[in-house]
């Protein structure tokens, strides 16, 4: 179904990442160039009080992006915030989740959420995507 169809209340196909890896958060730090050790090393986590590494917000964030990929063709992402509700762990499974909550001309604002395996919201924020040619 293209975005153009879609009516408040309508949700996108939910997606669920793969188990988050060591490995992802090594990646994200080169990429980003946030080296906090508390995103790698599992005794700087603990020394600050933490119970294991935790993912990075932003990479937690840029993943939810991933809901519109299929889209990129209808439109781009024209505004993107979140709130930080809560920490991810290492093996955490995460659900990425989007709502329509208003369409107005060639604007939609999606309700967006990023759940883990628990249930719990660690991200919720809105996202805003523009229609090309309107």
């Amino acid at each position: 179904m293209n975005l153009r169809a879609k009516k408040p209340g309508d949700s996108l196909e939910s997606m669920e990442l793969p188990p988050v890896s060591r490995l992802d958060l090594i990646k994200y730090a080169g990429a980003s160039g946030d080296f906090n050790p508390i995103h790698t090393i599992d005794e700087a986590a603990e020394k600050a009080g933490l119970p294991g590494i935790i993912a990075h917000g932003m990479w937690t964030m840029g993943n939810l992006g991933k809901l519109f990929t299929p889209y990129v063709g209808e439109g781009f992402i024209e505004k993107f915030s979140v709130r930080f509700a809560g920490m991810v762990f290492l093996d955490d499974r995460l659900t990425l989740s989007a709502t329509l909550k208003e369409a107005q001309g060639a604007r939609q604002t999606y309700e967006a959420v990023v759940a883990n395996q628990d249930g719990g919201k660690v991200i919720k924020g809105e996202i805003v995507f523009k229609m090309y040619g309107e």
